[in-house]
Parts: structure tokens; sequence; C-alpha cells
């Protein structure tokens, strides 16, 4: 009889410990940084949302160490091996959530792969379109769309970049900087956001100080597929403490989906 008692507790830890595991593995969230800044500037927001996901911070080509090393295809490329490992780790839900250039990533990504669950854009950055038609960095541009269709992007080129305000002189191989840079490429948001490979929820959150907000929903939320979960978000804060500012909603909103 103790034996038969004990194999029955054994099964119930067992069964137990599994719905507790695949309960704990509802959801998991990539982090993806902005321009210039590194995997750890979203530590605060991604810990924050631990209750609701499982945060994974990845370091983006356009980190301040690896200073554009890869083509934005390559970039793609990393966060969907990420995906994958996540979901070959049971995650029923995997959501990519970048802040700026992280943000522009995201759209990006629904627009060539698509197999995520909901992506959350805070403060989206990154207008290389905006920058092409002021001039900045056009030249540049310009040479690389020549050197590639040479058959010569390896060659390396500088350019300017902006990062809110801020100009820094950068060097990079052709076929990179124009991955990044075309006005019309992956990093144009309205085109990607128009572009998506099926509807997920998408959380769309603007500060009132950031430069994108007079420009409204109609830059690029407007244009996303639409979804029952899908929300545009207005908060009270600049482009670099919009993920601290939202965490709450944002684990408000993680929390919600169906």
């Amino acid at each position: 009889m103790n034996e038969i008692l004990k194999t029955i507790c054994v099964c119930l830890i067992f069964i137990l410990s599994s719905v507790a595991n695949a309960q704990d593995k509802q959801c998991a969230v990539i982090l993806m940084h902005g321009k210039w800044a590194t995997n750890q500037s979203l530590y605060f927001f991604g810990n924050r949302l631990k209750p609701f996901c499982e945060p994974k911070a990845i370091e983006m080509p356009w980190s301040q160490r690896r200073n554009y090393d890869e083509p934005y295809e390559i970039a793609l490329a990393e966060i969907k091996s990420q995906v994958e490992k996540f979901r070959q780790q049971g995650y029923k839900r995997v959501v990519l959530a970048g802040h700026s250039f992280g943000a522009n990533a995201a759209l990006a990504y629904m627009k060539t792969e698509g197999d995520v669950d909901g992506i959350v854009l805070l403060a989206p950055g990154h207008s290389p379109f905006a920058m092409y038609q002021r001039g900045i960095g056009k030249d540049a541009v310009d040479k690389a769309r020549e050197l590639v269709a040479l058959q010569r992007g390896e060659e390396i080129l500088s350019m300017d970049d902006l990062n809110q305000g801020l100009h820094r002189t950068i060097r990079m191989k052709a076929n990179v900087l124009l991955s990044y840079f075309d006005p019309n490429g992956l990093g144009n948001m309205p085109l990607s956001a128009g572009s998506f490979k099926r509807s997920v929820p998408v959380l769309w959150v603007i500060g009132t100080l950031d430069p994108l907000y007079p420009l409204g929903s109609s830059y690029g939320y407007d244009k996303i597929p639409q979804n029952a979960s899908s929300k545009y978000l207005v908060i009270e804060a600049d482009h670099g403490r919009t993920p601290d500012v939202a965490v709450s909603q944002v684990s408000e909103w993680l929390s919600s989906l169906p």
C-alpha cells in the first residue's frame, strides 16, 4: 500500500511540476535596444516584465560596441534565431519589444518573417527616409548604392549618422550602410508597417516629447494590419525615457492578450 501511495505521489508531483512549467512558459519577450546603446539599456524595463513574460535582451548590430558590423538582413536573422530558441524551449507566445531602432527592427521583422505573436514598439526611431530628404548621409547612401550595383559592397565608406539630434561619423561596408540607410529599404518604418506578413497584436508607444509624436498614428500605426488587441498608446515622456515610463502599461497589455 505504501508503495502504491509513493507511486501516486510521484505521479502527482510530476503532473503538478509539468503544469507549473507550462504556466511559466506562457510568454517570452525579446528586447532590442536603440541606436548606439547596449543590450543592458533595457534592463529595468525587462526586469519589470518578468511576472508576465520571460525577457531576453539581445545585442543588435547598431549597438555602441558592434557599430554596424552586419547588414540589416543579418540583424533580422539574429532575431529569428532567438525566436526559434524560445519556441524550442516551449514558450507559447513570443513577442518582440524594441526601443527606438529596436522598434524599427520589430517592424522590419514583421515584414520579412512575421513568425512572432505580437510586437511592442517603444518610441520607434531611425528614419532613413527623413535623413535622406534632409541630406544627412545622402552622398554616402548614393555611393553605397553605386558600389553595391558594381558588386563592390565590401568597400568601406564614412557617413554622418543621426540619433535624436546627435551626429556621429561612422564607417562601415557599403552593403551594410545601404541596408540600414536606404530611404526605401528595411529601415523605412511606414513601408514596413504596411507590409506585415500577417496580423498580430501591436502596442505602439509614443511620448509627447518624442520627435515622431506630432506625426500621430498616421505615420505608421494606422498602416499596420488591424488587430483587435492592437493599441496606440500616448504617454508623457521623451524618446529615451519611454520604456521605463511605459513599463506598467506594457505589462498590463501583455497580460491582457487573449
